[in-house]
């Protein structure tokens, strides 16, 4: 097997964002896909195989890039990949409707001296509004192949692309800047020696635009020769005093607007469509927010909460694993086990099986599950980045852009996931201020599902902790905003055409995120199940318990409620069902109920949470939020006490 993938052919998809790079690897590979993070990084990438003519080509899709210039985590894991991977061919994926700002990145393929392979993908939507391309002609100016294609329902080019792919040859097109940075790149590239993997002309354009990762590698392939390179380079930047950046930029786009001449006509008096019109809704703010609550309540509410975390649990949890699973389990390991502190991991209170696998299969499985297929869902339509830019202003506030939205949005589903997801924000400092945020205001679907039908029967206790969440969210992350440092990215994203999603897409991506649910984040609870089966036969667990007695009593709740904090932090909404026996028991009254609510939800991430904060933001970040969010959710709750007394309100 290992030595079959190594003979394998290695197509790669690059492109911008949202250009429908996923819908052609879906395409091309069918439903087998493996997503692992490219070595040394925390991108995800996805790998797959097909066959053309008879031969197996393994089937790569990189995280969008613009360029071959990287700014973000994501670009330069795209580009490392076309430096490392040796690809038989580049398919390069634009849109058909921004053809003339996605071309100069083609140029940058060619001219690195890549095998490129053009896709004109989504032509059915440039088609409708009366935009033609001439393939053909383009293909002869750029002597490569290029195709048009709509790989969206209908396919379209598929066929096309598998032959360009299956007869293709190497082509030998050159494009010339002006005459002086001619002189500049040929002086420069001779000085280099080394072995690469890109053309010296396409390394030297970058030496020149102070690419850092690149001059390292020239230094290390270049040896005693790089100084003389380096010194060239320099005195070229000196010498011209312009931005070369820009320079070639604008050459690039000079050498585009020529080969796009008779290539692309344009119908006039084309009417907008009803996507087009639900398009334009989205983005303003007056039907914008209206429509973003009918998302949430249909999406989020009734699909995740009601269906996902309600029906789907009640059968699984209760019929299967308590009616069924678990005694016989049980039985078993009383048969056959005669050890006690063995059966209390495999099957106690806090086993392995009757809580790790419990929780991880009956409780929070079907409601990311439910959450992933809405997730895919919403994704597929474009919705989206048209909410990006809806929230865009407000969350600049809070030190993030309209791209933090989809963590966001995902932290409802399941924090631990949506932790993951911030490595696709562009910054660190953005990654800090959202992982910071998820943990502390951001409730899980299962958290939020007990917590709301735990205040469903008192509103004014509601109300309270809906305007404590979103205060805090807002306060917190402005806070954050000001104080955490790092630079402050430029919000840039493809708004792609709004559509309807296809089943066959929202299975594969589906399926593919419970695959990395269960080979991530289930060995966690395994992990949280032997921490509290060590506890409680240590007696840690009821040490901890004690501790948090004086700390209840702060906040005006009975010590009964400690428990509940200690369990919140192995399983959130665990907690919040300890705070529902204490109600029902008539321990707590409405202002302890809302105490109680917005503390227990603004207290530490769950175990779960904590530990990939670790393995996304290393220790000393991850400690310093979990103190921090415990501090503050401790403040917020004894201040919420005080002032809920005080105003008389709830009492």
């Amino acid at each position: 097997m290992q030595s079959q993938t190594q003979t394998e052919k290695k197509i790669i998809l690059v492109g911008n964002p949202n250009v429908g790079k996923s819908v052609v690897f879906n395409t091309m590979t069918g439903s087998y896909t493996t997503v692992s993070n490219y070595p040394g990084t925390s991108v995800e990438v996805s790998r797959g195989q097909c066959e053309i003519a008879g031969e197996h080509y393994q089937v790569l899709d990189t995280p969008g890039m613009y360029s071959l210039l990287p700014i973000t985590e994501e670009e330069r894991v795209a580009r490392r990949i076309l430096l490392e991977e040796s690809p038989h061919v580049v398919v390069h994926v634009i849109d058909a409707r921004n053809l003339e700002r996605m071309l100069p990145m083609t140029l940058q393929l060619i001219e690195a001296g890549l095998p490129v392979v053009l896709l004109i993908n989504i032509m059915d939507e440039a088609e409708r509004v009366g935009m033609h391309v001439d393939i053909a002609l383009l293909q002869e100016k750029l002597q490569i192949p290029v195709v048009g294609g709509a790989m969206g329902r209908a396919k379209r080019g598929l066929w096309e692309l598998r032959d360009a792919i299956r007869d293709f040859e190497v082509s030998k097109a050159t494009f010339n800047y002006a005459t002086d940075l001619e002189k500049d790149i040929h002086g420069i590239s001779e000085l280099m020696q080394g072995d690469y993997t890109l053309n010296r002309r396409s390394l030297t354009l970058m030496l020149l635009q102070r690419d850092e990762e690149i001059a390292e590698r020239v230094k290390d392939r270049e040896g005693d020769r790089y100084e003389r390179v380096e010194k060239a380079v320099n005195d070229t930047i000196f010498d011209r005093r312009v931005d070369l950046h820009l320079r070639i930029s604008l050459e690039r786009k000079r050498i585009c607007n020529g080969l796009l001449g008779g290539v692309i006509t344009q119908k006039d008096g084309n009417q907008q469509t009803f996507a087009d019109h639900v398009s334009n809704w989205t983005m303003n703010p007056w039907t914008g927010v209206p429509l973003l609550l009918i998302v949430l309540y249909l999406g989020l509410y009734q699909f995740v909460g009601g269906f996902g975390a309600g029906t789907i649990v009640d059968f699984l949890e209760g019929a299967v694993f308590e009616e069924f699973l678990n005694p016989w389990v049980i039985g078993l390991c009383e048969t056959y086990i005669p050890w006690y502190w063995l059966n209390e991991l495999l099957v106690g209170e806090y086993g392995l099986f009757t809580l790790g696998v419990r929780y991880a299969v009956a409780i929070i499985l079907p409601i990311v599950g439910t959450f992933f297929v809405a997730f895919a869902v919403i994704e597929d339509s474009g919705y989206f980045p048209r909410l990006a830019m809806l929230v865009d202003r407000v969350f600049k506030k809070i030190g993030l852009n309209g791209r933090a939205v989809i963590p966001m949005v995902l932290g409802f589903g399941c924090d631990t996931m949506a932790t993951v997801v911030t490595r696709t924000l562009e910054s660190t400092r953005e990654r800090i201020i959202a992982t910071l945020l998820l943990a502390l205001a951001i409730p899980c679907s299962a958290q939020m599902g007990v917590i709301l039908g735990l205040l469903s029967g008192v509103p004014g206790a509601l109300m309270a902790w809906m305007v404590s969440m979103v205060g805090v969210f807002l306060l917190v992350g402005f806070l954050a905003a000001q104080i955490v440092p790092g630079e402050r990215p430029m919000f840039y994203m493809e708004i792609p055409p709004m559509r309807l999603p296809q089943i066959q897409n929202v299975m594969i991506k589906t399926l593919t995120r419970m695959q990395w649910y269960f080979m991530e984040i289930f060995p966690l609870f395994m992990i949280a199940s032997v921490l509290l089966v060590a506890g409680k036969l240590s007696g840690a667990l009821e040490w901890l318990v004690g501790m948090f007695n004086p700390v209840m009593r702060l906040l005006g709740l009975p010590n009964e409620a400690s428990a509940a904090f200690i369990f919140g932090f192995f399983r959130r909404d665990f907690g919040a069902a300890g705070l529902y026996d204490l109600q029902t028991e008539g321990l707590l009254d409405p202002v302890q109920l809302t105490v109680a609510a917005v503390t227990l939800t603004l207290f530490v991430p769950c175990v779960a949470q904590f530990l990939v904060m670790q393995k996304e933001r290393g220790w000393k970040t991850s400690l310093t939020i979990f103190f921090l969010v415990t501090g503050l959710a401790f403040a917020v709750g004894w201040a919420l006490n005080k002032f809920l007394l005080m105003t008389g309100f709830l009492v």
